[in-house]
């Protein structure tokens, strides 16, 4: 089995990065506490829930954080939510006034280039799934040097070791999940090794003209005569 690459060439950190959103008067820099969360759409299957669940915890440990949530309020597996403002509204009436929301920022989709911005933003990336495919957006953030937190489940483990490329939590529990993102920005001395070790790691294993695509491409070699193999 063989990736479809990831364009590490194209991907990585940006310390002079910033991002203007909207209600804010001046752009996030790296100064600024960011924690950042992406989904296609925000979704049990994606672990939006226990994202959720844990954001009192984090913004009340954390008093200048501020967390920007990237997807749409659909479904993409699963079963939807009830309801009548999808998961996010029904999160948000759990949650109540428990968490301060002046401090959440939902974006919803954004174009490809806003969306690195946001991940070379942050100090800390939450990636939440269950078991199933991998998202791309996981090894694109560990291209660009992010300090995951991130579920401990097999497909994430494939691409993850622990306190090595990045943090895994238990997928269903949203105290160890806030706990452990509440530890990386307090100490961040001690997680400062998770990010180069990760853009490494996706280097060396997942980059898209150095290693998947020269394996594409002898692997279709194999099935043809010489006289029409395919030459980079």
């Amino acid at each position: 089995v063989c990736h479809d690459g990831i364009r590490c060439d194209t991907l990585g950190p940006d310390p002079d990065v910033s991002v203007k959103l909207g209600r804010l008067e001046k752009p996030l820099t790296r100064d600024d506490e960011v924690i950042t969360y992406i989904a296609r759409n925000m979704e049990r299957a994606r672990g939006f829930h226990i994202m959720m669940r844990a954001l009192p915890r984090i913004l009340e440990e954390r008093p200048k954080a501020r967390v920007i949530m990237v997807g749409g309020n659909e479904t993409s597996y699963g079963a939807e939510s009830k309801h009548p403002k999808g998961l996010r509204g029904e999160m948000e009436e759990e949650l109540g006034n428990r968490v301060d929301w002046s401090r959440v920022h939902f974006v919803g989709r954004v174009p490809y280039p806003d969306l690195c911005k946001i991940v070379q933003l942050g100090r800390c990336h939450i990636y939440l799934t269950m078991p199933f495919v991998l998202s791309w957006s996981l090894l694109e953030s560990m291209a660009m040097g992010a300090t995951i937190v991130t579920s401990d489940v097999g497909p994430v483990r494939e691409a993850v070791t622990h306190g090595e490329t990045g943090m895994l939590v238990d997928f269903f529990d949203h105290d160890a999940l806030a706990a452990q993102v509440v530890d990386v920005l307090q100490r961040p001395d001690d997680y400062a090794h998770l990010g180069p070790n990760a853009r490494a790691h996706v280097v060396e294993t997942y980059d898209f003209k150095t290693r998947c695509l020269p394996e594409h491409i002898a692997r279709m070699n194999s099935l043809l005569p010489t006289t029409k193999q395919i030459r980079l």
